[in-house]
């Protein structure tokens, strides 16, 4: 027999986090659905609970892939409570996975007018700014629709209101999902993940590498415990002489697998085109140890070798 569902607001929104936090997201949507029915039948307005049920359940669509819901969950919560960061950040978000990237671009700049050092807000707005100088060229602040500026406020009550687990702040939380590296990805994150690289490496073959390192990016976003993924990020930083940025992504490869040759590899070719022939040998010498016959290694290595002499 199927558990009893909660029928207080309360009980099915904890019931949505738990699902949420399984990886379960679709149910997670259905569990906070029925938390905002129930809330409206009450018929008395409780915007800050209405809101908070709203953005939980755009989470979900986001990570369905689901993006117009999101995008409509998003708004119905900022209609409620206006600059709420999870909403603003989430609804960015769905925007970017559109392409509707100046839309995203204010998203992301509201954002930070709450807190300029949110992470999350500034990669975004990096990665919209290049996105928006490719598609609209030199003039692109230019064709931006008008940013809301956001009162003191609501600032203010960004920096004292609780999250929605009312231990922490949104801003800490936020901070703290972004800069924790030993987070455990869920089931469906994993999986998600996975999809995408797979898209990444579809692109990879494509000759898009632009477009596959975005798709790497979001993939480790979801789970970055696959050194795959991050020595294939590197192949696309090589590509497009982003070498600092590929070494970074072998060395992190290399922490999860230390004989994953292909980081070797890529390394190496990123410390010589860094004029870092030390590093670099060191590099092929350990990929050769490993696999002694690599054709490649061996000529890179010779390479390399005439740099040092």
């Amino acid at each position: 027999m199927a558990p009893k569902l909660p029928d207080s607001v309360e009980g099915l929104r904890a019931a949505g986090n738990q699902s949420f936090r399984n990886g379960q997201y679709a149910e997670a949507s259905a569990l906070y659905g029925r938390a905002l029915r129930v809330l409206q039948a009450r018929g008395s307005s409780d915007p800050e609970e209405e809101s908070v049920l709203y953005s939980n359940r755009a989470a979900c669509h986001l990570k369905d892939g689901n993006c117009s819901d999101c995008i409509k969950d998003c708004t119905s919560a900022l209609a409620l409570v206006p600059f709420g960061i999870k909403p603003l950040l989430r609804r960015a978000s769905a925007y970017e996975a559109l392409e509707k990237y100046t839309l995203a671009y204010v998203d992301y700049k509201t954002v930070l007018q709450i807190d300029e050092n949110l992470m999350p807000a500034l990669e975004g707005i990096n990665r919209m700014t290049r996105a928006l100088m490719d598609s609209l060229g030199p003039e692109w602040r230019r064709k931006l629709p008008s940013i809301p500026l956001v009162p003191v406020s609501a600032q203010k009550r960004w920096n004292s209101l609780p999250s929605e687990n009312n231990q922490e702040t949104a801003k800490s939380r936020y901070k703290e999902t972004t800069t924790t590296k030993s987070r455990v990805p869920s089931a469906g994150d994993v999986e998600r993940a996975r999809a995408l690289k797979e898209e990444g490496n579809e692109l990879v073959k494509k000759g898009n590498h632009k477009k596959a390192l975005e798709k790497y990016s979001e993939s480790l976003s979801f789970s970055n415990l696959e050194s795959a993924t991050y020595s294939n990020r590197a192949l696309c930083h090589l590509v497009l002489k982003q070498y600092k940025e590929a070494v970074k992504d072998c060395t992190e490869a290399l922490k999860l697998d230390g004989k994953n040759v292909k980081a070797f590899y890529r390394r190496a070719q990123a410390y010589k085109a860094l004029k870092d022939y030390k590093s670099s040998f060191a590099d092929i010498s350990s990929l050769l140890q490993i696999e002694p016959r690599n054709g490649p290694a061996q000529k890179l290595r010779q390479e390399i070798n005439q740099n040092l002499h």
